[in-house]
């Protein structure tokens, strides 16, 4: 997480001139290191608390989240951030209930401070200790009356049903396993979401060694069962995230995560010192949950992913690869930077170089991971970083609230955070040996889901980039919509693509008419109601296949279908794959025998994009209610809506048949 740099706020006029330059003195302080120390960032934000800066005291105490993991300082920030009341800089909200298996009224404070430290502002509900399975089955418990948006099932190993030894563990572990996915299902049913915490295996482990060899001993069950939870975790999709405690716990060291001494005090079964950690990694998975995932990783060259300076040092120069620690290093740097494009991340090159130079390790060196074709936009040239990072935004079509900047040269990081305080800003170590476990820190990659469009990422969005460079030299607007050869698939949800399905339901802010966020159980009950028409939308054109991009539920209501939920990813909007959609939608209903469409656009501050989408298609207003509007379209008088730029496959149109519209030709 960037740490932005400090503010120098001149002291408010209520402050006493004492106040006001302590304020300053502090400043100055944090001004001098890349990270400010915890202590410093705790003592301005209570210091702006004192002179009524409410503002300026969350922004500080928030700051402590990037500082470290020190309890004292974590517990003394959350304490500002409680009575500092409302957010305002804050991207998402959300209701949490964290149920707990042992003693949580630290950790739910502690939770609060992260969260608000990666945008997301919670209200929180900490359930009475143990009660976790009676607070999520019992209709009329209080976190029923909360109505959480997530769930997080703070639990530990000792809670488990498992014994010592088993003389059936497969039986054992399956009867375990649904004592837990129950509690998810209740959860879903209550509209939540869930971030199950899952179980650290305590060191003291009477079978010692043994027990890896013996399938019925406790420790073997308790590792199935993680594996059994994962997979069950991947059948539920978005809906349901884990925490790996297991690996945090080996992180901190199992010693000090379990300190017996805190169990048989307070029933606090993680050690407090280790309470940050675990708030923000449970943090991270909340703002995977609600969309707050960063996409594009934006990376220096010299020094960064190889040592020296390509245009001074040339080819050979450069330090990469087998033949010193150094070289060895930028490799496995490079190596960890696949992992993450692996799985979804976005690659883009931004430096300080002459193109050809910096393109020449990408194409010649041996020892390059990194190849040309894994970097969705290479930006080298002589301009600031600061306008080059802006220049992969519009290219790549992301605002700069997605991007993440990597740098070895603390200087261009510290412009970057100064002049971009929306992009987060990575801090690196001087020793690149680090390079890999301080980008592993950085915690905003984290994902709900991970779907076939995800891995395929960085060559939809280099061909994004292709796109616009085609429109830019098209001769028209038709032009470039015939010259993209566009073809579409649109078919009613299924199992396979409902996941991907969830994902976007999730996440889809921009194009997004109501912003409802139906969790995978809703849009299940969506796909199993036959009086409701929900359709998927797959593009691809000449330079990408894109996957699936389109969501679209609608209902019936009276003689009219009306648009319940639409979304699109933002890799095609501006393509008329929303034409695409209405014509489908168009034709389905007046096969249903409805005689209109009805479209709702519930403003956010996000989706203004969208605001005259229906007035564009022939929807005439009637009427607004609580700043929704409704658009009403005349299906008997105006007949189907036509898409036609796209070739158009449809499946499991009223007629059972696939149904084909190649409306390129027909223009």
């Amino acid at each position: 997480m960037t740490a932005p740099s400090p503010r120098r706020t001149p002291p408010h006029a209520g402050a006493d001139a004492a106040l006001g330059d302590a304020i300053e003195s502090l400043l100055a302080t944090a001004s001098a290191t890349e990270i400010p120390p915890a202590d410093v960032c705790l003592k301005l934000a209570r210091a702006f608390q004192r002179a009524g800066d409410r503002g300026a005291a969350c922004r500080w105490a928030t700051r402590v989240v990037d500082a470290g993991d020190d309890f004292a300082a974590w517990r003394g920030a959350a304490a500002v951030v409680a009575a500092c009341g409302d957010a305002p800089q804050a991207r998402r909200r959300a209701r949490v209930a964290v149920l707990g298996s042992y003693t949580t009224t630290q950790y739910a404070q502690l939770l609060r401070l992260a969260a608000l430290r990666v945008g997301v502002a919670l209200e929180v509900h900490d359930a009475p200790y143990g009660q976790y399975r009676q607070e999520l089955l019992d209709p009329a418990s209080g976190t029923r009356a909360f109505a959480p948006d997530l769930v997080v099932l703070a639990t530990h190993e000792g809670e488990l049903a498992l014994p010592e030894m088993a003389d059936d563990p497969g039986a054992a572990v399956a009867a375990e396993l649904r004592r837990w996915t129950s509690l998810w299902d209740a959860a879903g049913e209550a509209g939540a979401r869930v971030v199950q915490h899952t179980f650290a295996i305590p060191p003291e482990t009477a079978t010692g060694h043994l027990g890896a060899k013996l399938p019925g001993s406790r420790y073997a069950m308790s590792r199935a069962l993680d594996a059994r939870l994962g997979e069950a975790a991947a059948a539920a999709g978005p809906h349901v995230a884990l925490l790996d405690c297991e690996r945090l716990a080996g992180q901190f060291g199992k010693e000090r995560w379990f300190d017996p001494r805190y169990w048989h005090l307070a029933k606090q079964a993680v050690a407090l010192d280790a309470l940050p950690l675990l708030a923000r990694h449970t943090a991270a998975l909340i703002a995977a949950q609600l969309g707050l995932s960063r996409k594009c990783l934006v990376l220096d060259l010299d020094n960064t992913l190889w040592g020296g300076i390509v245009g001074e040092d040339g080819l050979a120069g450069i330090r990469l690869g087998a033949g010193s620690p150094e070289g060895e290093a930028y490799v496995a740097f490079q190596e960890y930077v696949l992992a993450l494009k692996r799985k979804g991340v976005v690659l883009a090159v931004c430096s300080k170089n002459n193109e050809a130079d910096a393109l020449e390790p990408f194409e010649r060196h041996p020892e390059m991971r990194i190849r040309r074709e894994d970097v969705a936009m290479f930006v080298a040239n002589w301009e600031t970083k600061s306008d080059c990072i802006r220049a992969i935004a519009r290219g790549l079509d992301v605002g700069l609230d997605a991007i993440v900047f990597v740098d070895d040269n603390p200087a261009e990081r510290q412009v970057v955070r100064e002049l971009l305080p929306e992009v987060d800003v990575v801090p690196m170590p001087p020793d690149p040996a680090h390079y890999a476990r301080a980008l592993s820190r950085y915690l905003l990659f984290e994902t709900s889901a991970f779907t076939a469009e995800d891995a395929a990422r960085t060559a939809q969005y280099r061909a994004r980039a292709e796109i616009a460079t085609a429109e830019a030299s098209a001769g028209s607007i038709e032009q470039f919509y015939r010259g993209l050869a566009m073809r579409a698939r649109i078919a009613p949800f299924d199992a396979v693509d409902l996941p991907r399905i969830a994902q976007l339901v999730g996440k889809t802010n921009q194009f997004n008419l109501t912003t409802r966020r139906h969790g995978l159980p809703q849009l299940e009950a969506f796909a199993r109601d036959p009086s409701c028409v929900h359709l998927s939308l797959r593009l691809r054109d000449r330079f990408a296949d894109h996957g699936l991009v389109g969501v679209l539920i609608a209902l019936g209501a009276g003689d009219s279908l009306e648009i319940e939920s639409w979304l699109m990813s933002c890799r095609v909007i501006g393509r008329t794959a929303d034409a695409a959609m209405l014509a489908a939608l168009s034709r389905r209903a007046l096969a249903r025998g409805y005689r209109s469409l009805r479209g709702i656009y519930r403003p956010t501050p996000k989706s203004g994009l969208v605001r005259d989408l229906y007035a564009g298609f022939g929807f005439t207003p009637a009427g607004e209610r609580d700043g929704a509007t409704t658009w009403v379209y005349d299906l008997a008088a105006r007949g189907p809506i036509e898409s036609p730029y796209i070739e158009l496959t449809e499946v499991g149109t009223e007629t059972d048949d696939d149904r084909r519209q190649d409306g390129a030709s027909a223009a």
